[in-house]
């Protein structure tokens, strides 16, 4: 599990665990009944204070993406397909939302932010395509 905190983005350190570890389940990266790395490990790799781990690894158990099991840690738990597929469709508003309020305050008309993302959404799909095939 790759994670990496921002401590400088103004999201809370707990907001950011959760949000990348949300996004590598929903991506399949984390599969279901993959085990996470304890609290006390997580927490050493990303220094930072175990609570704050804790923190994150609870709200996402009550989320109902982790699970725990009794003395031997937390699991991903399989996601039904309209949960995932809601899931991807709500993180992508969310960035997208940001680049368009971006988009607004530097007065780039909609028409050339669109051309923008479509040349964008190209250039890392290809990149994407490239990288399956190797």
């Amino acid at each position: 599990m790759l994670l990496q905190i921002d401590h400088h983005s103004g999201q809370p350190i707990y907001r950011q665990v959760i949000d990348q570890i949300r996004r590598q389940v929903v991506a399949g990266q984390l599969r279901e009944g993959e085990q996470l790395p304890s609290v006390r490990d997580l927490a050493a790799q990303l220094r930072v204070n175990p609570m704050t781990i804790s923190k994150a690894y609870s709200l996402l158990e009550m989320e109902g993406l982790l699970e725990r099991r009794r003395g031997v840690g937390l699991f991903v738990v399989a996601l039904r397909k309209d949960q995932a597929g809601q899931s991807k469709a709500d993180m992508l508003e969310e960035a997208l939302t940001k680049a368009v309020v971006t988009a607004i305050q530097l007065e780039i008309p909609e028409n050339q932010a669109r051309d923008m993302l479509a040349k964008l959404y190209r250039k890392y799909s290809s990149k994407m395509r490239r990288r399956d095939h190797e």
